[in-house]
């Protein structure tokens, strides 16, 4: 019985294959047509989205991973240097808290002063995929970190900084590391540098990489493994703190449009409604906002304006930005104090550093301790969506940031710590996530941020889709993206940044 019903899932999906090659104008082979059918279904013969949701909840009450917080300077193997009062790992790797000092033409405060993480090795966060009957799965794992709400989150497959991996912590060894730094037995999907949060890092990045193994290789799954499809993250990524920065990070990159066309007719909706409707595996009752994605993500769409325009609007709002930035002793930022416990802000806003000791009884090492950023309060970031010629844009904000390699990063329409501003003065469009009025909500969720470097911190990550009345007008900074123009703009890096991916990671297809 399960022969005949492996056999029947496979035929299914070689039918919806040859059907959304037809629908789509796929020509040739195609890495992104397999990313679009593992987005369409839930279809697991080893686990359900349930029993991963039931799986997440064991994990989180059952495993001991404790995190207390413990003053700064009693974190062992960590200390402020006698000259600069920088937070160091005795190691010299990881991560340090240094100062930073800004000075930029943009926005109402043009000068200041705040302590930053700084760490300059590139870490690696990758997916490893495979084929099973034809579809394509993602081994993710169960991760614990320090500063996650709910301890676990799924995340990728290998989650690991340089100093972890070449284990200066003198831990165990990371699993499944040889398929992304020696390419072993893999086939490479995506490979690309991707910054971090910008106003908390300076200058980090990470290599985001999805690599695919042979369909008939067998791996040992370890036991905070699971395969999944990708149509399950993006369902466990609706649910609140559940799929980690790192994930949604990775999976942002993946594009569903075809790499080349046979023909450059218009894609009719109707015809691919009836594609997904007509297949046994793909979700169902079907998603008209993912089916306008997937259309206008095609290559065949015209957009607002064409790349060229929105590379010379980027450069010329790059050339009239001054950011000066300057790596300063911490002893020597402005308005900042620090006690034995935690450095803040004179006015109690922004954020905080405080050190924790973690006791873990499924990591690399089991008890270490580490200084962490704690945020004051919940943000929004959010994109307004709007059809404009019958394709899906995201207004888009040009966004500075005092941590960011070039000057301006591709941002959600608002990102922004609302508490950190009075009634009067919130960021251009936040009105309109505040106070939706007509506009539809795609969805409305709580994710978390990087748990390794911040504790707790969870913002509310929101996708609205305004009507036709809502203005088209383009504020300075601000620039209208085809869906399709957005997924080109990321596979380069400096342009998106993690915010706005994270919220293009929850997009569910179907």
């Amino acid at each position: 019985m399960a022969r005949m019903l492996r056999a029947r899932i496979l035929r299914d999906v070689q039918k919806l294959h040859r059907g959304l090659q037809e629908a789509l104008y796929f020509s040739g082979e195609s890495k992104n047509i397999d990313f679009y059918i593992s987005s369409l279904t839930d279809y697991n013969p080893f686990y359900s989205t349930f029993d991963i949701e039931e799986w997440l909840k064991t994990l989180n009450t059952s495993q001991y991973f404790d995190v207390k917080q413990v003053p700064l300077t009693e974190l062992q193997e960590w200390q402020f240097h006698k000259e600069t009062g920088d937070l160091e790992h005795v190691s010299g790797g990881f991560f340090s808290i240094r100062g930073l000092r800004v000075k930029t033409n943009i926005g109402e405060v043009t000068e200041w002063s705040q302590p930053i993480i700084y760490q300059p090795e590139v870490g690696i966060l990758g997916l490893l995929t495979k084929k099973i009957h034809g579809i394509l799965y993602f081994l993710v794992q169960a991760k614990a970190e320090p500063g996650n709400i709910n301890t676990y989150q799924i995340s990728p497959t290998v989650q690991a900084t340089r100093s972890n991996y070449m284990r200066l912590h003198g831990g165990k060894s990371t699993p499944y590391l040889e398929y992304f730094l020696h390419r072993k037995h893999a086939h490479v999907l995506i490979d690309q540098l991707q910054s971090e949060q910008g106003a908390r890092f300076y200058r980090k990045r990470n290599r985001n990489i999805i690599v695919r193994i042979a369909d008939d290789e067998d791996i040992e799954v370890g036991p905070r493994f699971r395969w999944l499809t990708l149509g399950q993250i993006h369902h466990l990524a609706q649910k609140d703190n559940t799929v980690n920065m790192d994930t949604r990070s990775i999976i942002s990159e993946i594009n569903f449009a075809p790499e080349r066309v046979n023909a450059l007719a218009t894609v009719g909706p109707k015809k691919l409604r009836d594609v997904l409707e007509s297949s046994l595996i793909t979700n169902k009752p079907m998603n008209e906002f993912g089916i306008q994605l997937a259309i206008s993500s095609h290559p065949n769409v015209t957009s607002l304006h064409s790349i060229e325009r929105l590379l010379q609007r980027v450069t010329h709002e790059k050339c009239n930005c001054i950011i000066e930035t300057q790596l300063i002793p911490l002893n020597n930022v402005e308005r900042w104090r620090r006690t034995d416990h935690e450095i803040f802000h004179e006015a109690q806003r922004y954020f905080s550093v405080m050190g924790v000791r973690i006791d873990a009884s499924d990591r690399e090492v089991r008890t270490w301790d580490q200084p962490i950023i704690k945020q004051k309060h919940s943000g929004i970031v959010g994109f307004v969506v709007k059809e404009i010629d019958g394709v899906l844009h995201f207004l888009i904000q040009l966004k500075m940031e005092s941590g960011v390699m070039d000057l301006l990063e591709m941002a959600p329409t608002v990102q922004c710590i609302t508490d950190n501003y009075t009634a009067g003065d919130m960021p251009p469009f936040t009105d309109t996530f505040l106070h939706r009025g007509r506009a539809t909500t795609i969805f409305d969720v709580y994710q978390s941020e990087e748990g390794g470097r911040f504790f707790r911190e969870s913002n509310q990550n929101i996708m609205l889709l305004v009507p036709k009345s809502f203005p088209i007008e383009e504020p300075d900074f601000y620039m209208w993206l085809s869906f399709k123009q957005f997924k080109e703009f990321i596979k380069f890096s400096n342009f998106v940044n993690v915010e706005a991916r994270s919220i293009l990671a929850s997009i569910k297809m179907t």
